[in-house]
């Protein structure tokens, strides 16, 4: 295995593949609300666990879900 490769030797680099990236943060957002409807049922319920870090975790999924949402449409309308 070579860890240096002369310009000249190298492979063409491949296209880069076409992906929807607002569809795969709409299936991400869409997620992390159905996260957040289970926590919000589990607090009806006896079941012993740390709300507090358990929905911060849910809104910073959330916040970085709708800033990739953001950033992927408007790349996408270049």
């Amino acid at each position: 295995m070579r860890l240096w490769v002369p310009h000249e030797k190298r492979r063409p680099q491949p296209e880069p593949l076409r992906t929807n990236d607002v569809l795969a943060f709409q299936v991400g957002l869409g997620l992390w609300l159905v996260a957040l409807i289970i926590v919000l049922g589990m607090l009806a319920t006896p079941i012993a666990f740390d709300p507090v870090q358990t929905l911060a975790t849910i809104a910073l999924g959330l916040v970085l879900g709708i800033a990739g949402l953001l950033v992927s449409r408007r790349a996408r309308r270049r």
